[in-house]
């Protein structure tokens, strides 16, 4: 028998045999927690409302996100749109009299409640305020979760209603966890209008595999070939893989304008892997920011201030003075 057909054999034994006892026994698991952590199972999952009532920061900017809403309620709209696969959206937008807008989109199980919180420092610049309840969250339509790799041809057409409706010559995003890697995503796509102005990205991570698998470890959960499984389920619903459809390879060809706010303490979007994305971005406007203290999408809770301060000195002084 020749050799090259003795290693097919070979390979093709080793890789049966690790379908068979390696993946088969955790696929079960791997659809059970896709379904738990990225499928909206009732129709009140993920509504808007507080979406952690156990940790203290977070029912804090919740509140204080609420209690910014009563102050503005009086120039909220809520407003819709269809997806392309015909989901019906929602959300909210602020006019405050000014030509240009900013979209915050925050991370998972978040809705237009949550982002509220993020508003005023853009309010204070003259910014209009648009934001959203995403697929299968909140007031909208739909099922999953799909990390963005959908999420970003959504905020696509929000963008252009932002402008071709509301008259809003220019468009910030702000994200935060999730919403920073759909930031990425709109802005690398070569349908991206060119009045994005810029992006501003709180928490970014490398790729979604890098912050789940960091996430089922902090859970003590198994990594391989568990997260790669989670990897194939979503790309099954969200038509791309986020192993290889990443924030990462995005911001490897952006040329725009890019803040990204940092904390040295985020477990999930490890500081590490930060770097490696700005120092990749060939941007000339980047700018990166670090805070000492704050959680995963914990940032502006633990700095206010300094939070607020740095989007606005970077409006000011890059995005502003083009």
């Amino acid at each position: 028998m020749q050799p090259y057909v003795i290693a097919i054999i070979v390979i093709s034994g080793v890789t049966l045999a690790f379908f068979l006892f390696g993946v088969l026994p955790v696929l079960p698991i791997a659809i059970k927690v896709h379904k738990m952590q990225l499928m909206r199972s009732e129709r009140n999952t993920w509504n808007r409302e507080c979406s952690c009532l156990t940790n203290e920061e977070q029912v804090q900017m919740w509140e204080e996100g609420q209690a910014w809403f009563e102050t503005v309620k009086d120039k909220c709209e809520e407003i819709t749109i269809t997806s392309d696969d015909g989901l019906k959206l929602a959300g909210e937008y602020f006019d405050f009299g000014g030509k240009k807008c900013v979209m915050i989109l925050g991370g998972r199980c978040e809705t237009v409640g949550y982002s509220y919180y993020y508003t005023k420092p853009y309010v204070e610049l003259g910014y209009n305020i648009l934001l959203i309840d995403p697929r299968a969250h909140g007031w909208s339509e739909g099922k999953f979760n799909c990390v963005g790799c959908k999420e970003y041809k959504d905020v696509l057409k929000w963008i252009r209603l932002a402008h071709d409706k509301y008259g809003n010559e220019k468009v910030l995003l702000h994200g935060i966890c999730i919403g920073s890697a759909t930031s990425a995503y709109v802005v690398g796509d070569k349908k991206c209008p060119p009045y994005v102005e810029g992006i501003i990205v709180d928490g970014m991570y490398r790729s979604f595999y890098d912050t789940f698998a960091l996430h089922m470890k902090a859970e003590h959960r198994p990594v391989f070939p568990f997260c790669i499984l989670i990897m194939c389920i979503i790309q099954h619903y969200a038509g791309k893989n986020p192993m290889f459809f990443t924030p990462g390879k995005m911001m490897k060809k952006y040329k725009g304008n890019i803040l990204m706010i940092h904390s040295r303490l985020d477990a999930f979007s490890e500081p590490r892997r930060a770097i490696k994305i700005y120092e990749s971005c060939p941007s000339k406007t980047k700018r990166i920011v670090w805070f000492d203290k704050g959680a995963h999408s914990h940032v502006r809770i633990n700095n206010v201030d300094k939070y607020d301060a740095t989007i606005k000195e970077y409006v000011q002084e890059v995005i502003a003075s083009k």
